[in-house]
């Protein structure tokens, strides 16, 4: 997929090389509101919006929306993990949207819109198993069902958005975000 290689937001990279940047990537609905979630925090480098988790190589956007290529719409994170701790992200991820929706977040409906979490090494997937089974906990305390997220290991191929879609929000401040939260705290 041809992109321009500068995030509108900092003007960083979106290809890299990204030495030292440690690696996650985000399902949480319509990419558009997961990026922006995580772009401007401290620590965070760069971020990226594209389609992972799916059998098709390189698909685009209508491919992804068919249903067809299995991808989920994901937000790829990039950061330094000795300036932003990994639990950090992964509270904006589990209080960001609604884990529990399966195949769905709002009026937003379909495979690409499931809630998938992807790690590039072992000791962030603990701590990502940690963190679902303790946000479990708060939201049955609260009354909400199971969450379904997908948490993968190791990185699945994660195939970048067309440009128009990278940091969507940045250039249209007034664009459909339809993610929204339970409510509920990590605590």
């Amino acid at each position: 997929m041809e992109i321009t290689d500068r995030h509108h937001v900092h003007g960083r990279s979106l290809r890299g090389p990204f030495p030292g940047q440690a690696e996650v990537l985000f399902g949480m609905g319509c990419f558009w509101g997961a990026e922006r979630l995580f772009w401007s925090l401290p620590g965070v480098f760069s971020t990226a919006v594209g389609y992972a988790g799916g059998t098709t190589v390189n698909p685009s956007y209508r491919e992804v929306c068919s249903g067809r290529s299995g991808h989920a719409e994901v937000v790829r994170v990039l950061f330094d993990s000795a300036q932003i701790a990994f639990a950090d992200l992964l509270r904006r991820f589990w209080e960001g949207h609604d884990p529990t929706q399966g195949m769905r977040q709002g009026n937003d409906v379909g495979s690409q819109y499931r809630s998938l979490l992807a790690c590039d090494n072992a000791s962030h997937h603990q701590l990502a198993l940690a963190s679902r089974d303790a946000y479990q906990q708060r939201l049955h305390d609260g009354g909400l069902g199971t969450i379904s997220t997908e948490l993968l290991l190791p990185l699945p191929a994660f195939y970048f958005a067309e440009n128009e879609h990278q940091q969507y929000l940045s250039k249209n401040p007034h664009g459909y975000c339809g993610l929204g939260g339970t409510g509920i705290g990590c605590g």
